[in-house]
Parts: structure tokens; C-alpha cells; sequence
């Protein structure tokens, strides 16, 4: 895994005009779907004789802090387009999707509604509560397949199967993408449990480019303003002055990961009053993407130069174009969903590994426990570039204490140029040892 590379590059790619809603509404009846009004699943079409397959994706939905619904609304996406292509494998897909509330509450709710509803798997979905979800479906046998990567228990659970290297890879990888850049490093990221690994895996990859530690900024994921935080941030990295930048000196860097707070942050930092130092903002995706950039002024906001490590391509490459031809024909025009969010983009690599595993069985009936032992015996996963190829045997996974199942350390560099976020180098990074040598000194 770790020698793994594929090159990609830039593509500029136009958006094809939608049919009308009612000419896809019909079309989509006549292949056979259906909404059941008010219960949450969405069936696919006819499929065929075999037996209908029943998953579930959760994610939080209209909180005070981070909000995915486009995951959900991708995965009943999702379902139409199996519809109207006759189901996996000749298998009807029924999507149920759950708010998760973004609370321990929500979660472990959707986990038990997981249950009731003896769905075969869970697919795509948000949660940084892992102990409030993981242990009803592990008591139920049910797989838990390409979750987001926010919470430890997706890289712990022996029924968790996650397509990229979650928070930790991220991080790993802003601080090797900023080591290259900045003279110092200030991170401003949440004050919770789940904010608490952020600092060793961005340190990590600091001392291993002989920088010194980032100053280590706590807040809340839930405020209204930050300007406490986005003074002290400034004052702990701002460093080259605008004249010594001319020289050759490198900027200090604020990296700020603090979700769908990041905006509310920067709209903090960009008020602070300028002290002729050059400060670079630096962030992962989840916390930063194409339609931030373009509400806070593109090119003359504040993301212009900005530095941003990502699981995935550039939203505008190629790779993703059948995924954008499935938004296009079977979303209805739903603005849940943006293509460029990773969210979105996990859920649609999650539902491909669930149909490449669904497709390994060749079997009139899909179960919880069929499917787990396929993924646990080597079904091999291609995502067409979008990842390197995924395999969950026990050879394949990394093994750090805290996130062992990690089986994909590739992350992308990107960079914010002209108002775009783009490829920063053609390859992608891998950061397996990275998170070896994160893990060892915790």
C-alpha cells in the first residue's frame, strides 16, 4: 500500500444542464422508485429476484455545529441511479437515512433504528460519537462501511472498514504539506475528544521536517466568533514580514480545523488588524471547500494562497465525472449535495465498495454477516483513481495503535490559486509513516 502513486492532474470540467424534474420524475417511475413519504427509505427499482438489500447511512443534520446532509441525500442519489440500472447485482437497494444529530444521543439512535430495521450495513456516514454507535451494530454483526473518518472507533472495530485515513491522515499530511512552506505553525482546532489527536499528528510531521511544535489553540466547535483565538493564533505564527518574504523568508502558518466553524474563524481572522506580516491560513477538507472559498471572495478573500490537504482529487478532476453524471440525472436538483464536499465524496466510495462487495457474493441473499466476511477475505475495491485500490485483510492495514484498520494513507495537496482550490503536486502523499511515528509517541 505505502508504495502506491497515481498522478493526476487539473481538469476543468463543465456541468451538463439537467433535464427537467418531471422528465427525470418520470423516468424514474417507470423504472420503479419510489419515496416512501415520512419513513425515510428510499427503495430502488425492481432489480431483478433476488432479495431487496437494506443499508442505512447517518449523518448530522441542522445543529449548531457540523451539518452533512449531503451524504444521506447522495445515498438515496445513489439508489435511484441502481434503480434505474436494475439494482446491484439484480438486488433492489433501500436506503434509510437518520439524522445523528451531531450528540452521543443521535448516534446511538440511528444505530438502534440500524438494528430494527435489520439493514445489512451502514454505508457512508458522519459520526464523532464511535462508542455510541459502533456497539450496537458490532452487537448485531452489522458492518460499518466507509464512514467519514472522524471518530477512533472507525479504524478500531473489527467491523469497521474505512476508505480513507480519517482526521489523522489529514492532519499527518498539514503538517507534512506545511512544513515545506511555513516557519511556524499555529492550530486552532476543537476542544473536544476528538480535537485532542489533532496536535500529535500535526507535530508529527513537523519534527520529521525539523520544525518546531504548533502552538496549540483550543475552542469551541460551536461559537458565534473567534477573535480570541484568531489573535492568539496570529500572534503565535505571524513571523516574515511582507519585505522579508521578498527575501526569501517563509510565512507563518494558521491552520484551523474547526469543521463548519472554519468559516466563522476566518471571518474572525481577516478582521484582525494588519501588522505587516505575512500569515498563511492552511486547513483540511471537511473544514474548507470549493463553495467557502467562493462565499468568502474567491480570489480576494481570505483562502487566496491558503494551504489545504484533502483524501481525494480536486473536486474539478476527472475522476469524478461518473459521480457527477449520477448527481446530474437522479439527484432532482436536491442542493443538499455538492460535489466538492468529502463527505459527499465519501459516501459515493463507500456505496461503490458496497456494491463491488454485494457483486463478490453472487447470492440471492445479502447479509450482515455474507458481507462482512467478504471485505474480511480480500474483496479488492477499485474507485477508479479516486483512492488507491482497497482490500481490508489483515496484511493490508496499517496498524497503529489508535487507528489499525487504517488501509488508505494517501492524502492530496492542494492550494487555493485565483479562488481554486488545485492540485499542489501531481501525486499523492502517503503518510503511513507519518502516523506510525505519531502512534509510537503518544
Amino acid at each position: 500500500m505505502t508504495g502506491w502513486r497515481r498522478s493526476f492532474t487539473s481538469h476543468r470540467t463543465s456541468v451538463r444542464v439537467p433535464t427537467s424534474v418531471r422528465v427525470r420524475a418520470a423516468a424514474a417511475l417507470t423504472a420503479g422508485v419510489s419515496l416512501i413519504a415520512g419513513c425515510g427509505v428510499l427503495p430502488g427499482g425492481s432489480g431483478g429476484s433476488r432479495e431487496p438489500v437494506k443499508v442505512m447511512t447517518f449523518a448530522p443534520e441542522k445543529t449548531r455545529s457540523t451539518n452533512l446532509p449531503g451524504m444521506p441525500a447522495l445515498a438515496q442519489t445513489y439508489a435511484r441511479w441502481v434503480a434505474a440500472k436494475g439494482g446491484i447485482d439484480g438486488h433492489e437497494l433501500q436506503v434509510i437515512t437518520c439524522n445523528e444529530q451531531n450528540t452521543p444521543a443521535g448516534a446511538a439512535a440511528c444505530a438502534r433504528r440500524a438494528v430494527k430495521e435489520e439493514v445489512v450495513a451502514v454505508v457512508g456516514s458522519y459520526s464523532q460519537h464511535g462508542d455510541a454507535f459502533m456497539a450496537p451494530l458490532e452487537a448485531a454483526g452489522i458492518p460499518f462501511i466507509g464512514g467519514y473518518g472522524i471518530s477512533e472507533e472507525e479504524f478500531t472495530s473489527y467491523l469497521s472498514y474505512p476508505v480513507n485515513g480519517g482526521q489523522a491522515a489529514l492532519m499527518a499530511g498539514s503538517g507534512r504539506q506545511l512544513a515545506g512552506a511555513c516557519d511556524k505553525v499555529a492550530l486552532v482546532r476543537p476542544n473536544s475528544l476528538a480535537g485532542d489527536e489533532l496536535p500529535l499528528l500535526l507535530n508529527a510531521a513537523l519534527k520529521e521536517r525539523g520544525l518546531d511544535e504548533a502552538t496549540d489553540i483550543l475552542a469551541p466547535d460551536d461559537a458565534t466568533a473567534y477573535a480570541e483565538h484568531a489573535e492568539k493564533a496570529r500572534k503565535a505564527a505571524a513571523e516574515a514580514t511582507f519585505e522579508e518574504l521578498e527575501k526569501g523568508e517563509k510565512p507563518g502558518c494558521v491552520a484551523a480545523a474547526l469543521g463548519d466553524r472554519t468559516e466563522t474563524f476566518l471571518d474572525s481572522f481577516r478582521r484582525l488588524s494588519d501588522d505587516g506580516r505575512q500569515v498563511r491560513i492552511s486547513s483540511v477538507m471537511g473544514s474548507v471547500n470549493q463553495l467557502l472559498i467562493n462565499s468568502t471572495g474567491g480570489r480576494k478573500g481570505p483562502f487566496e494562497g491558503a494551504y489545504v490537504t484533502g483524501w481525494y482529487p480536486e473536486a474539478n478532476d476527472a475522476r469524478w465525472q461518473p459521480m457527477r453524471d449520477v448527481i446530474n440525472e437522479y439527484a432532482f436538483g436536491d442542493n443538499r449535495i455538492d460535489p466538492a464536499d468529502a463527505g459527499v465524496q465519501t459516501t459515493w466510495i463507500a456505496y461503490t465498495v458496497l456494491r463491488k462487495a454485494i457483486e463478490s457474493l453472487n447470492r440471492n441473499e445479502i447479509t450482515a454477516s455474507a458481507l462482512s466476511r467478504a471485505l474480511d477475505d480480500g474483496v479488492r475495491v477499485t474507485t477508479g483513481g479516486l483512492t488507491p485500490p482497497l482490500r481490508w485483510e489483515y496484511e493490508d492495514m496499517l496498524g497503529a495503535p489508535g487507528y489499525p484498520r487504517i488501509v488508505n494513507t494517501s492524502v492530496s495537496f492542494q492550494m487555493v490559486r485565483g479562488g481554486r482550490l488545485t492540485a499542489q503536486q501531481d501525486d499523492f502523499a502517503d503518510v503511513a509513516d507519518t502516523l506510525l511515528n505519531a502512534a509510537s509517541s503518544a
